[in-house]
């Protein structure tokens, strides 16, 4: 619990000093183990911070033009349509700045690349971070963000050399949960012999966040000599491809809050290293990518926006490909297995490379199967078992796959469009004030 933005709704409300006290009073005792008088000092201490804080005149260093639309409601984080939009508008302040790259997040690909000197080297960089929901089993959270991290690294094309963990633990956390979490990024560490060379440990808010909520992320670095593939590099006529999947982070919460411990075992895997190794050594693929944002209906219309391109995708030849385990608890869930990340590789190439990539995949137990091929319509149709084919749009929000998400996606959220008006509004604020604010430091110091 966020205490600060709890204080500043009271004062906001007209509450006074000791109504806010007493009720921060007993919310603190509910989190912490200490005596009345403590917990009264405490919320003293906090009201007097935000009091001060609360008073302060909003600079453009204080302050952030406001849009009214949160996370929650206009789906950001969850895998859809309006995670997508903000993602663009992410990628819109970074392509305003005047700093070279290879590839960034203006491409919506797996991770970035920038070269590094004249005999034409890269390093790719990527950063994922720990599922909301696996926070309660930090050896899980910190496998699979570490998985996540590498495989980003692996679809562009490098080598990767280490990985970089950031933990942030709130003020009541066990410490154990922080060194759970690094076993679990360890664990893949020693599976794929990619070191964890670095990191940051701090505590959620500090002081003024109650609760054991882990958060956090892990990074990872890789090396190439040939510029990486990326997304923008397929053209129309190349075939794609699909290794087999059981899922990560998602299934694995899928699993957990849904009852099914035995899927869980299915996660914990370092294959895409393995496919990834094989494809890299493959000379002429256009481009791979990992199926996870919004499953496979999220990334082939983030392909089909980057490069104008549209897919063309069999149903049948997906499903055949998803673990059955998995698969499994998809159906019996109602899960809606395209709209959800089921940690495959999609791979891009043309077709005279098709006999290649599966005889190379299947000769190390990799199933693959061609699943669809790129065409120049700009949309993505998927064809069924019987030959209907359908346009596939990317929904608000990925497929819900717990109890709580199944719920929410019945809520009412903003209107899609009035959302996004704003948060393109503020974008264009947030540029203007970063501009403002370089010219500033540059006129001060150069």
């Amino acid at each position: 619990m966020d205490i600060e933005s709890y204080v500043k709704k009271c004062i906001a409300e007209s509450e006074s000093e000791d109504e806010i006290v007493e009720k921060l009073s007993s919310i603190i005792r509910f989190y912490k183990d200490i005596s009345v008088s403590d917990s009264v000092k405490l919320s003293r201490a906090v009201f007097d911070e935000v009091s001060v804080v609360s008073s302060l005149d909003e600079s453009r260093f204080l302050s952030y033009p406001k849009s009214n639309i949160h996370m929650g409601e206009f789906g950001v984080g969850s895998r859809g349509k309006g995670d997508f939009f903000v993602h663009s508008k992410i990628a819109e302040i970074i392509r305003n700045s005047d700093v070279d790259s290879v590839v960034n997040p203006t491409a919506q690909d797996d991770g970035g690349v920038v070269e590094i000197d004249e005999d034409s080297r890269y390093v790719t960089t990527a950063i994922d971070g720990i599922h909301s929901r696996l926070g309660d089993y930090p050896f899980l959270a910190g496998f699979h963000t570490a998985r996540a991290t590498l495989r980003d690294v692996c679809v562009m094309g490098a080598t990767p050399v280490s990985l970089i963990s950031d933990i942030h633990l709130a003020d009541d956390g066990d410490v154990a949960k922080i060194l759970d979490f690094t076993a679990g990024i360890c664990a893949v560490s020693e599976l794929t012999g990619v070191p964890l060379v670095s990191g940051s440990t701090l505590r959620v808010g500090g002081d003024m966040v109650l609760g054991d909520r882990l958060v956090g992320a892990v990074g990872a670095v890789g090396t190439s000599s040939v510029v990486p593939t990326a997304r923008s590099e397929a053209v129309a006529g190349d075939v794609i491809l699909m290794t087999e999947g059981s899922g990560g982070g998602t299934v694995t919460t899928t699993a957990i809050y849904n009852n099914f411990p035995e899927v869980i075992d299915e996660t914990l895997n370092v294959q895409f290293i393995k496919a990834s190794r094989i494809l890299n050594s493959i000379d002429g693929i256009h481009a791979m990518t990992d199926i996870t944002n919004g499953g496979i209906n999220g990334d082939a219309n983030e392909i089909n926006k980057t490069t104008g391109l549209g897919i063309h995708l069999y149903e049948k030849r997906i499903v055949d490909l998803i673990n059955p385990r998995v698969y499994d608890m998809f159906k019996k869930l109602d899960i809606d297995p395209l709209g959800v990340s089921i940690d495959s590789l999609m791979v891009i190439a043309p077709a005279n490379l098709v006999d290649v990539i599966v005889d190379s995949l299947t000769e190390s137990n990799i199933g693959v199967d061609v699943i669809g091929v790129v065409n120049d319509s700009g949309v993505t149709t998927i064809e069924s078992a019987d030959g209907e084919v359908n346009v596939l749009v990317p929904k608000f929000r990925e497929a819900a796959y717990t109890p709580v998400k199944k719920v929410v996606d019945l809520l009412d959220s903003v209107d899609f469009d009035e959302g996004a008006a704003e948060i393109d509004r503020v974008t264009r604020e947030i540029i203007s004030k970063k501009d403002e604010i370089v010219r500033w430091i540059r006129n001060r110091y150069e």
